[in-house]
Protein backbone atom coordinates (compact mmCIF):
# COMPACT_ATOMS: atom_id res chain seq x y z
CA UNK A 1 0.00 0.00 0.00
CA UNK A 2 1.44 3.43 -1.42
CA UNK A 3 2.29 5.77 1.72
CA UNK A 4 -0.40 8.53 2.76
CA UNK A 5 1.88 11.36 1.22
CA UNK A 6 2.56 9.36 -2.02
CA UNK A 7 -1.51 9.29 -2.55
CA UNK A 8 -1.88 12.68 -2.04
CA UNK A 9 -3.10 15.32 -4.43
CA UNK A 10 -0.60 17.67 -5.80
CA UNK A 11 -0.82 21.31 -4.60
CA UNK A 12 0.81 22.93 -7.88
CA UNK A 13 0.16 20.97 -11.18
CA UNK A 14 2.90 22.60 -14.03
CA UNK A 15 2.65 21.50 -17.43
CA UNK A 16 5.20 22.50 -20.78
CA UNK A 17 6.56 21.45 -23.74
CA UNK A 18 9.49 20.94 -25.62
CA UNK A 19 8.80 23.38 -28.08
CA UNK A 20 9.47 26.43 -25.52
CA UNK A 21 10.00 27.49 -21.93
CA UNK A 22 6.65 28.46 -21.27
CA UNK A 23 4.84 26.65 -18.85
CA UNK A 24 1.26 26.49 -17.57
CA UNK A 25 0.70 26.32 -13.85
CA UNK A 26 -2.40 25.23 -11.86
CA UNK A 27 -2.43 26.01 -7.84
CA UNK A 28 -6.06 25.00 -6.99
CA UNK A 29 -8.67 27.54 -9.00
CA UNK A 30 -5.98 30.07 -10.12
CA UNK A 31 -3.95 29.54 -13.30
CA UNK A 32 -0.35 31.20 -13.97
CA UNK A 33 2.04 31.40 -16.42
CA UNK A 34 5.62 31.13 -16.08
CA UNK A 35 8.39 31.47 -19.04
CA UNK A 36 12.03 32.48 -19.63
CA UNK A 37 12.77 36.40 -20.52
CA UNK A 38 13.62 36.78 -24.22
CA UNK A 39 17.11 37.11 -23.40
CA UNK A 40 17.66 33.55 -22.38
CA UNK A 41 15.80 32.02 -25.19
CA UNK A 42 11.79 32.33 -23.87
CA UNK A 43 9.11 34.82 -25.16
CA UNK A 44 8.78 36.15 -21.69
CA UNK A 45 4.96 35.15 -20.98
CA UNK A 46 5.52 35.52 -17.39
CA UNK A 47 7.60 35.13 -14.22
CA UNK A 48 10.39 33.35 -14.68
CA UNK A 49 11.42 30.19 -11.64
CA UNK A 50 13.57 32.64 -9.63
CA UNK A 51 10.93 35.39 -9.72
CA UNK A 52 8.37 33.13 -8.39
CA UNK A 53 10.60 32.29 -5.69
CA UNK A 54 11.56 36.03 -4.95
CA UNK A 55 6.96 36.42 -5.12
CA UNK A 56 6.53 33.19 -2.96
CA UNK A 57 9.13 34.96 -0.48
CA UNK A 58 8.11 38.38 -0.40
CA UNK A 59 4.33 37.77 -0.29
CA UNK A 60 4.90 35.50 2.87
CA UNK A 61 7.04 38.19 4.29
CA UNK A 62 4.42 41.39 4.19
CA UNK A 63 1.35 38.13 4.67
CA UNK A 64 3.24 37.42 8.11
CA UNK A 65 4.13 40.86 9.13
CA UNK A 66 0.69 42.10 8.20
CA UNK A 67 -0.69 39.91 10.37
CA UNK A 68 1.19 40.52 13.47
CA UNK A 69 0.48 43.74 13.07
CA UNK A 70 -3.21 43.23 13.06
CA UNK A 71 -3.14 41.26 16.23
CA UNK A 72 -1.02 43.63 18.01
CA UNK A 73 -3.08 46.54 17.60
CA UNK A 74 0.06 48.05 15.54
CA UNK A 75 -0.40 51.65 13.40
CA UNK A 76 1.26 50.09 10.85
CA UNK A 77 -0.33 51.33 7.51
CA UNK A 78 1.45 49.58 4.62
CA UNK A 79 4.40 47.06 3.53
CA UNK A 80 6.36 47.04 0.96
CA UNK A 81 8.95 44.21 0.37
CA UNK A 82 11.42 44.36 -2.20
CA UNK A 83 13.73 41.45 -3.26
CA UNK A 84 16.01 40.59 -5.68
CA UNK A 85 18.15 37.33 -5.78
CA UNK A 86 21.94 37.08 -7.09
CA UNK A 87 24.94 34.33 -6.60
CA UNK A 88 27.72 35.74 -4.86
CA UNK A 89 31.83 34.26 -3.73
CA UNK A 90 30.79 32.11 -0.36
CA UNK A 91 34.20 33.99 0.37
CA UNK A 92 32.73 37.52 0.47
CA UNK A 93 29.94 36.37 3.02
CA UNK A 94 31.12 36.58 6.72
CA UNK A 95 27.92 35.31 8.17
CA UNK A 96 27.66 32.37 5.93
CA UNK A 97 28.73 28.78 7.03
CA UNK A 98 29.62 27.75 3.30
CA UNK A 99 33.32 29.42 2.44
CA UNK A 100 33.94 27.76 -0.80
CA UNK A 101 32.76 28.00 -4.34
CA UNK A 102 29.52 30.33 -5.19
CA UNK A 103 26.01 30.93 -3.12
CA UNK A 104 22.83 32.04 -3.66
CA UNK A 105 21.84 35.10 -1.92
CA UNK A 106 18.01 36.86 -1.67
CA UNK A 107 18.72 40.83 -0.62
CA UNK A 108 14.96 42.08 1.32
CA UNK A 109 14.21 45.39 1.87
CA UNK A 110 11.07 45.65 4.05
CA UNK A 111 9.67 49.18 4.10
CA UNK A 112 6.91 49.63 7.14
CA UNK A 113 4.64 52.86 6.81
CA UNK A 114 2.22 54.23 9.21
CA UNK A 115 3.22 55.71 13.21
CA UNK A 116 5.25 52.64 14.74
CA UNK A 117 7.12 53.40 17.79
CA UNK A 118 10.89 52.26 16.98
CA UNK A 119 10.21 49.33 18.98
CA UNK A 120 7.24 48.33 17.17
CA UNK A 121 9.08 48.82 13.92
CA UNK A 122 11.70 46.61 15.26
CA UNK A 123 9.78 43.80 16.10
CA UNK A 124 7.96 44.08 12.78
CA UNK A 125 11.25 43.56 11.22
CA UNK A 126 12.19 40.84 13.39
CA UNK A 127 8.73 38.75 12.81
CA UNK A 128 9.64 39.49 8.84
CA UNK A 129 12.35 36.64 9.44
CA UNK A 130 10.21 34.58 11.19
CA UNK A 131 7.57 33.71 7.91
CA UNK A 132 7.04 30.29 7.13
CA UNK A 133 8.69 30.88 3.76
CA UNK A 134 11.82 31.96 5.33
CA UNK A 135 11.85 29.50 7.63
CA UNK A 136 11.25 26.66 4.63
CA UNK A 137 14.55 28.38 2.62
CA UNK A 138 16.51 28.60 5.68
CA UNK A 139 16.55 25.16 6.73
CA UNK A 140 17.30 21.48 5.27
CA UNK A 141 15.10 20.77 2.27
CA UNK A 142 14.13 17.17 1.40
CA UNK A 143 12.63 17.41 -2.12
CA UNK A 144 11.80 13.56 -3.38
CA UNK A 145 11.51 12.89 -6.99
CA UNK A 146 9.77 10.28 -8.22
CA UNK A 147 8.69 9.21 -11.81
CA UNK A 148 5.37 9.86 -12.38
CA UNK A 149 2.94 6.86 -12.56
CA UNK A 150 2.60 6.20 -16.26
CA UNK A 151 -1.46 4.82 -15.51
CA UNK A 152 -2.89 8.43 -14.49
CA UNK A 153 -0.70 10.20 -17.11
CA UNK A 154 -3.31 11.43 -19.92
Amino acid sequence: MAAQSDTKAPDIVVRGDVRSFKQEIVAGKHRLVADEPVSAGGGDAGPDPYNYLLISLGVCTSMTVGLYARRHQFPLENITVSLSHSRIHAMDCEECATKEGMLDRIDVEIELTGPLTSEQHAKLMEVAAKCPVHRTLTSEINIKLRAADKSHVG
